[in-house]
């Protein structure tokens, strides 16, 4: 076990206040940044001025954003992962075929990251791309990969989870989510309907290697005009399940 003398304190501060710039929160300011990172104001301001003096932030005087330079920290990881360059092909030829939006996405304690994507239009009002996050309790690719923990893991990272209710239809209430899962366990997919973002449907598979274990998921999501809840399964779950099929026989 790793001696605490061993580990860095002050690199665990300055990654907890990476972490605390996301898509919701891009513009922080010192007291925003130490209130979502857990950490005192100073620690904070400390950590904030050495990413803008090394250039992985920028500073107005009031806020920072982090730069494009705080990509290498993710980048780098992603390329030496396998999983997207072997299900980038794939999911290039499935967007092709339904010509929708498809991605991939790993599980991350609360949050899904997207590994791969490939956009036919764009169907939320934010970009995604390699590296995003999205809360996993109400997103499709979340859904899957939560049904494939057990019972008690799956209770312990909703309860970890901030649930907010995103749109008027999101599901926030933590036993309605643990039947949901269920549900999605059983059926073997998920299905999200404007839970995210209004106007945004999605269905989700989960990817299994030769195992059988979930390493990952896989959606499509689309506008909610383009289809309805029904049309959704009808549409492009034989697809889903196609790529699921093949990837099977071939993640380790």
């Amino acid at each position: 076990m790793t001696s605490e003398r061993d580990l860095m304190g002050g690199l665990a501060k300055g990654l907890k206040v990476i972490e605390a710039f996301s898509a919701d929160h891009p513009r922080l300011s010192i007291s925003q940044a130490a209130d979502i990172a857990g950490l005192d104001r100073a620690t904070t301001r400390r950590c904030l001025l050495t990413l803008a003096e090394l250039g992985y932030a920028a500073y107005d005087g009031k806020y920072f954003t982090v730069t494009p330079k705080v990509l290498r920290l993710g980048t780098g990881c992603l390329a030496t992962m396998p999983l997207p360059r072997i299900v980038q092909p794939l999911l290039d030829q499935l967007s092709e075929q339904i010509g929708q939006s498809t991605s991939v996405s790993i599980l991350d304690e609360t949050e899904i990251v997207y590994i791969a994507r490939a956009a036919q239009r764009r169907v939320m009002s934010i970009a995604l791309m390699p590296g995003s996050r999205l809360p996993a309790y109400c997103t499709s690719m979340g859904r899957v990969a939560l049904a494939a923990l057990d019972v008690e893991e799956r209770r312990r990272i909703l309860t970890m989870s901030h649930l907010e209710a995103r749109t008027p239809r999101t599901i926030t209430d933590i036993e309605v989510l643990m039947a949901e899962l269920e549900a999605t366990s059983t059926r073997g997919y998920a299905l999200i309907d404007q839970e995210v973002e209004m106007g945004l449907r999605s269905i989700a598979v989960p990817l299994k290697n030769v195992r059988r274990q979930t390493v990952a998921a896989l959606n499509v999501g689309v506008p909610a005009t383009a289809a309805s809840m029904e049309e959704l399964v009808e549409n492009y779950l034989p697809a889903l399940l196609g790529v699921q099929s093949e990837l099977g026989r071939m993640l380790v």
